[in-house]
């Protein structure tokens, strides 16, 4: 019996380091790696950096019009300028088409501050101003910038010409939201952060690529994962949800006109629902259902277009 349970030992202390060397061995061929993922980064020539606090912010400008389109990510969207982009273009011939990144987010610098909805959208601001981009601005959020739309419309009206969301997040959407939950997301995001500075994330980014992307494309959109995947930056917007929801609710729901593209629901339990009752509150508002995920501009694309070109027309 001891002999068998040495031999059990030797294998388990054998298994133990083979895996502390390969633990080694993807964190230091990360570290060589990760200069190069900058360098890509800093090199690129789609999106224009403006500065915004001491930082460098990235913005996507393209196209002319009467109209001016601000494209917002959703909550841990890696490059949203890369994500945005096929579907944003599709209006650059008929308005201006900006894809703006928060700090923290695809080419756009991290940032040590205040991650509350206020410094997210006087952030916004500042760069849209650097960039030259005047408003008035139709905002077209998805997922969790909703937000941050409708607090710029509570608080910078005249800025707002609409709000077009592509399966946006209204407040009443994280009533379900605890403590417990806002800490698994940290855990989940710190899980994530460490696996990437370990190297883990560079063996597994390329399964989860998107194929039918020239390979420059697919390249910057890896090294912008290795570079910053759940950074700090990112994964602290979580701890401001509750306090988000307290300033949102502390002013009328504005009432722009509102086009609310909305998918299968699926994202979250009664998120329907709450599309429909945040449509309700509103003088101006049409809501489009999609029987499709929560990415409705990539999933139903030519669906999306056409309810906003119906909307946009509408506005004028």
């Amino acid at each position: 019996m001891k002999k068998t349970l040495k031999i059990i030992g030797k294998i388990l202390l054998g298994f133990l380091a083979t895996l502390l060397i390969l633990l080694a061995c993807t964190y230091i061929f990360n570290k060589i790696m990760l200069p190069g993922d900058r360098r890509l980064i800093a090199n690129q020539q789609i999106s224009q950096m403006v500065e915004v606090d001491g930082k460098k912010m990235s913005i996507y400008v393209s196209g002319e019009g009467d109209h001016t389109l601000i494209f917002l990510a959703g909550s841990g969207a890696t490059a949203p300028v890369l994500d945005f982009l096929p579907f944003a273009n599709r209006f650059s011939e008929s308005f201006k088409i900006v894809i703006a990144e928060k700090f923290g987010y695809g080419f756009s610098d991290e940032y040590e501050g205040s991650r509350d909805v206020d410094t997210r959208v006087r952030q916004y601001r500042s760069a849209l101003k650097a960039a030259g981009i005047e408003g008035p601005y139709i905002l077209c959020p998805h997922s969790y910038s909703g937000l941050e739309s409708i607090y710029w419309a509570q608080n910078y009206p005249e800025e707002v010409e609409a709000i077009i969301g592509l399966d946006m997040a209204v407040p009443r959407a994280y009533d379900f939201f605890d403590e417990k939950a806002v800490s698994n997301i940290n855990t989940t995001n710190t899980l994530k952060r460490t696996l990437n500075n370990l190297g883990i994330a560079r063996l597994l980014v390329g399964g989860f690529l998107p194929k039918d992307e020239p390979a420059e494309v697919r390249a910057l959109i890896k090294s912008v994962i290795l570079r910053g995947y759940c950074n700090k930056t990112m994964s602290a917007e979580s701890d401001y949800v509750f306090s988000d929801i307290k300033v949102l609710d502390s002013k009328p729901t504005p009432d722009v006109p509102t086009l609310l593209i909305v998918s299968d629901g699926t994202i979250s339990e009664g998120w329907i629902d709450f599309q429909k009752d945040y449509a309700s509150k509103l003088t101006d508002a049409t809501a489009v259902f999609l029987n499709c995920g929560h990415s409705v501009y990539n999933l139903e694309p030519e669906a999306c277009e056409k309810a906003m070109r119906e909307f946009i027309e509408h506005l004028k």
